[in-house]
């Protein structure tokens, strides 16, 4: 082999050796790029699920006077006037309270409870789940059947919260912290929802 032809082996050679790197940077680049670019895909997409999912509750509370809510919180600020300048009035700790919603104020609610008690109260502060609180006096009983005569599975005091599963007739279920029974509809406040109308 002449020296010639030895050069011109070395040339193509190190010419191969530096398309590999280059083809390798490349490559590498690429793989960056796409890493970086699903990276803001995902980001984007947990920032737009999680827009939703704050703007879902207002949205479902953007209906016609009086509704029905309940507290989104253990802990939920009752204001004198519709803005965070407002004194508080009365702090709930009741997770899950029913009240009811008789004015709109931009963010804000004008809500009753089932004392006939009123104030402003954020509106990310609601759940639009419906819930119902035992009324009365004595203990209420919660049945099997929505019927008088049908056997008795618990019994509430007056005050116990419990999510309102559904009304038939005279009686509404409810569920208390997954305890489920038929109450007699006058022994609960919250229901005017699904209360039946009238014939």
């Amino acid at each position: 082999m002449s020296a010639m032809s030895s050069a011109l082996m070395a040339i193509a050679r190190v010419g191969q050796a530096a398309s590999w790197r280059l083809k390798n940077a490349s490559e590498e680049g690429y793989q960056k790029a796409m890493t970086a670019l699903r990276s803001f895909a995902v980001l984007g997409l947990c920032l737009f699920l999680a827009g939703a999912i704050l703007a879902e509750p207002a949205r479902a509370q953007n209906r016609e006077v009086p509704y029905w809510a309940t507290l989104r919180f253990d802990e939920v600020n009752m204001r004198v006037g519709p803005s965070q300048e407002y004194k508080i009035d009365w702090v709930y700790k009741r997770k899950g309270l029913p009240v009811k919603v008789v004015r709109v104020r931009d963010s804000w609610r004008l809500v009753q409870d089932h004392e006939g008690t009123q104030g402003w109260v954020a509106s990310s502060q609601l759940n639009p789940n419906l819930g119902a609180i035992v009324v009365g006096d004595g203990l209420a009983d919660l049945r099997e059947e929505p019927a008088t005569n049908s056997a008795m599975r618990w019994r509430a005091e007056p005050g116990v919260v419990g999510a309102l599963v559904e009304c038939r007739e005279s009686f509404c279920e409810i569920d208390v912290d997954g305890r489920r029974g038929w109450v007699a509809m006058d022994r609960l406040w919250g229901v005017g929802e699904m209360e039946p109308s009238a014939p």
